[in-house]
C-alpha cells in the first residue's frame, strides 16, 4: 500500500468521521481486503483504524463540549455511543475526566488531530530483498487453521507452539526425509486471511518437486499429512537474521513501512511462506517469501 493511499484513508475516515464507520468500510473505500488494509495501516499508524476513529471523536466531542452547550447526552448519540453511559466510560479513559468535568471552564482535554503520514528518511538503513517469480508449487504440509485476530497479536504464541508440537510428535522429521540429502528445507506456509472466513490456515510443509520421495509421500497424505497448492505468483524475498522469530515480526513491519510505501508494492491474497533452510547461512533464521503486485 502506498504512502498516497494510506493518507486517502484517512481523508476518508475525517470526512465521514460523525457517520457509523469502521475499518471495513475504509477499506473498501480505497479498494483493498480489510486484512491487508487492517494490517498495514496498523503497522504504519501504531494503531488500528478502528482505534483512530474512536480517538478522533473522541477529541472532537470534548472540543464541542467545551465550546457550545450541547448536553452529554446529545454528544454521546453524536459521536457514535449507544448510550451515554457508555460515551462517558470511553470518555473517561480518553481524558482522564468525565464529560460533565469536560464542559467546565479550565478543564483539562486530550487533543487528537488528523494524522498526517508522511516518508521520513533517518539512519540510512539499507532493506535487502529481491524479487523471485514462482510458477505453482506443490506441498506436503501438517496444516491448523487459526482465528484471524492472532494476526496482529505480537504476544501470541500459538503458531510457535505448533511447531513445538509437530516435533514432540515427531511429525517433522519423518516429512523431511522425503527430501534428498542437503535440500530439506521446512517451509511455515500461511493462507491470506479473509474478511469473510473467522480463520486462516498455517502449515509445515516441505517442497514436492524432482527431490522428493512422491511415492512415498501418498502414505503421509493417509495421515494427516495434506497437500498445499500455491499459484504462480511474484514474490519480494527478505533475509530473517537472528536467533528467533523476533526477527520474522521486525521484517514484517519493516515490510509496511518502508518497503510497501517505497516502492509501491502491496502484498496480494495468495499464500506468503517462511522457509527455515536446512544448510542456511550464518545467522540466518528464515527467508520471508511476501507475494507482491505493483499498487
Amino acid at each position: 500500500m502506498s504512502i498516497q493511499l494510506i493518507q486517502q484513508a484517512i481523508c476518508y475516515m475525517e470526512e465521514h468521521i460523525y457517520e457509523n464507520i469502521n475499518y471495513a468500510e475504509v477499506a473498501k473505500s480505497i479498494h483493498m481486503s480489510g486484512y491487508n488494509f487492517h494490517r498495514t495501516f496498523s503497522f504504519i499508524a501504531g494503531m488500528t483504524a478502528n482505534e483512530y476513529i474512536r480517538n478522533r471523536r473522541l477529541s472532537l466531542a470534548a472540543q464541542e463540549l467545551q465550546a457550545t452547550d450541547i448536553s452529554v447526552t446529545d454528544a454521546a448519540y453524536k459521536y457514535g455511543y449507544e448510550s451515554p453511559e457508555s460515551f462517558s466510560k470511553a470518555f473517561s479513559r480518553f481524558h482522564g475526566s468525565t464529560p460533565k468535568q469536560a464542559k467546565r471552564k479550565g478543564a483539562k482535554i486530550h487533543l487528537f488531530n488528523p494524522l498526517v503520514i508522511k516518508i521520513i528518511l533517518e539512519g540510512g538503513s539499507i532493506m535487502d530483498y529481491r524479487m523471485e517469480h514462482r510458477e505453482g508449487q506443490r506441498f506436503l504440509a501438517l496444516v491448523k487453521d487459526f482465528p484471524n485476530e492472532i494476526s496482529n497479536d505480537d504476544n501470541d504464541h500459538s503458531i510457535p507452539d505448533f511447531w513445538t508440537e509437530c516435533s514432540e510428535e515427531n511429525r517433522i522429521e519423518p516429512m523431511k526425509l522425503l527430501r534428498a540429502e542437503g535440500k530439506r528445507d521446512l517451509y511455515g506456509l500461511c493462507s491470506p486471511v479473509k474478511d469473510s472466513e473467522t480463520h486462516f490456515r498455517y502449515g509445515i510443509g516441505i517442497l514436492m518437486d524432482e527431490n522428493t520421495n512422491l511415492a512415498k509421500a501418498e502414505q503421509f497424505t493417509d495421515n494427516g499429512y495434506v497437500i498445499w497448492e500455491t499459484e504462480p505468483a511474484d514474490y519480494a524475498v527478505f533475509k530473517c537474521f537472528g536467533p528467533d522469530g523476533d526477527c520474522l515480526g521486525e521484517t514484517w513491519s519493516k515490510f509496511f513501512k518502508e518497503f510497501a510505501p517505497q516502492t509501491g508494492y502491496m502484498q496480494t491474497d495468495d499464500t506468503d511462506y517462511e522457509i527455515y533452510f536446512e544448510n542456511g547461512e550464518s545467522g540466518l533464521f528464515c527467508e520471508l517469501w511476501v507475494p507482491v503486485k505493483k499498487g
